[in-house]
């Protein structure tokens, strides 16, 4: 029988610690329950007050023990911990942290905890578009050849409280975001990056720390581990120069790699030694678009040594994507509705603006990240037929597509465009608007925050008044 003799050392060495749990968020309430199974003597830090904390994690929390040091000057009470979990969005260059970490304290969090000391093969999955899909993609190949999985990360349920009943044999497929990956030093044994673009420059202090975050998906591993890579990412493509394992690339193009996974006009193949097999073909996949069809080959790519073909076809011909990510909502007076609310960055919405065949609808606008809408702005002219704009960052992609439409010589009303103050408004807009056979896309192009607590509570909301027209 197993013995996960690292994961009893850990717990006998936290047992009566000092522990500070930074955020009592999703990720961080099954965590504060395992560690007072354990025996930590905990401290909760939150930003919010007492009544915007789950009441009942709070009381239930509250009743075993644990202190709770809350508010706007909640970091003040961090002095004297034995260990530090802080929440994913949560920097570790904080003042108050830093000087913990200077007198001794471990900084640490959920999910770099479950990656040291996890028994499992862990596969884990970055970039800055399509891990989600790329993820469960992955997770659900892995399931359909009858593997044992676990599915996490920033995806699914926290896994570290499972981690009792992970099993060498099992898998651990994990989505992972440059927040989680800032300070991580344990890689995953298969480690896949999707692309690279800007993104939260909001949080990073500029695109290299972003980028540096990301590599520590691959930055610790061994020589036997697997990396796989975008080989049309400029980025992704040079991350081979650091890799110390194994490098399998996908590609849009054949001609760009001498081994690994491309498609063409007709299917996704694997290519070896001038060789190549058929995985799938295009009209057999569920998912639409190019972006998709890569999102199909990192997934290939890393289960390839694992699985079956038949497994990969039977999941890539019947999975019809994942929620807020290009769903298709209601077909109301021929007119489809799309919620693509996981758009939180100008090149995810590209991504969807270049599946569709004819010009879209688009509401877009949301909360600002820092980020550049230039090009963002031209492909707004060549895909959509009307701009429905609300939200933070509004003016920036107005003035985007502005200028785009006069670099291409685009009259007013060749692009009509509106400004409206709710996702609200901007529904009752595109309905008006609308005309049988048209498509109106809800991919805001930005973050959620100025509006809604994530991007799942935005495309909830858009369904539920797409619902009512």
């Amino acid at each position: 029988m197993f013995v996960n003799e690292e994961l009893n050392k850990f717990k006998r060495e936290i047992y009566g610690k000092k522990v500070a749990v930074i955020g009592m968020g999703v990720s961080n309430i099954p965590l504060i329950s395992y560690l007072i199974n354990l025996g930590a003597v905990i401290t909760v830090f939150d930003k919010r007050n007492k009544e915007d904390l789950a009441q009942d994690k709070y009381d239930d929390f509250n009743s075993k023990g644990v202190s709770f040091s809350l508010g706007e000057n909640y970091m003040n009470q961090l002095e004297g911990f034995d260990y530090i979990f802080r929440s994913p969005s949560m920097r570790p260059d904080i003042l108050q942290v830093e000087k913990e970490v200077e007198r001794g304290a471990i900084l640490t969090s959920e999910i770099e905890m479950l990656i040291e000391l996890c028994p499992s093969t862990i596969i884990g999955i970055t970039g800055s578009d399509g891990k989600t899909t790329t993820t469960t993609l992955i997770y659900n190949i892995l399931k359909e050849e009858g593997y044992n999985c676990f599915l996490g990360g920033n995806i699914g349920y926290p896994l570290f409280s499972m981690i009792d009943q992970m099993q060498p044999e099992d898998y651990v497929v994990l989505e992972l975001s440059s927040f989680q990956l800032l300070t991580l030093r344990k890689s995953p044994q298969i480690a896949v990056v999707t692309n690279i673009s800007p993104n939260h420059l909001d949080i990073h202090k500029n695109y290299e720390e972003y980028i540096d975050a990301k590599k520590n998906i691959f930055l610790y591993q061994g020589e036997d581990d697997l990396l796989v890579l975008n080989n049309d990412n400029e980025i992704t493509k040079n991350f081979k120069y650091d890799a110390k394992g194994r490098i399998r690339f996908f590609s849009r193009n054949k001609e760009s790699i001498k081994k690994g996974i491309f498609f063409d006009d007709e299917a996704i193949k694997i290519l070896e030694n001038s060789d190549e097999r058929e995985v799938i073909s295009l009209n057999e996949i569920k998912l639409i678009g190019k972006h998709n069809y890569e999102n199909c080959m990192a997934a290939i790519a890393a289960t390839k040594d694992l699985v079956s073909l038949d497994s990969v076809k039977k999941v890539l011909s019947t999975f019809n994507g994942v929620e807020h990510r290009n769903e298709l909502v209601r077909v109301v007076n021929d007119v489809k509705w799309r919620n693509d609310s996981i758009g939180s960055s100008p090149s995810r919405t590209i991504a969807g603006l270049v599946s569709f065949k004819e010009k879209v609808i688009l509401i877009a606008g949301g909360y600002d990240k820092h980020l550049d809408y230039t090009e963002f702005g031209e492909y707004v002219v060549k895909h959509v037929k009307a701009l429905i704009l609300l939200g933070a960052t509004k003016d920036k992609i107005l003035n985007a597509t502005k200028d785009a439409m006069e670099k291409f010589g685009y009259k007013d009303e060749d692009l009509p465009i509106f400004v409206v103050e709710s996702l609200e408004g901007a529904v009752a807009k595109a309905n008006e608007i609308a005309k049988p056979n048209d498509t109106v896309f809800f991919s805001p192009a930005s973050a959620s925050f100025d509006m809604f607590k994530n991007f799942e509570e935005r495309g909830n909301k858009f369904k539920e008044l797409v619902t009512k027209l």
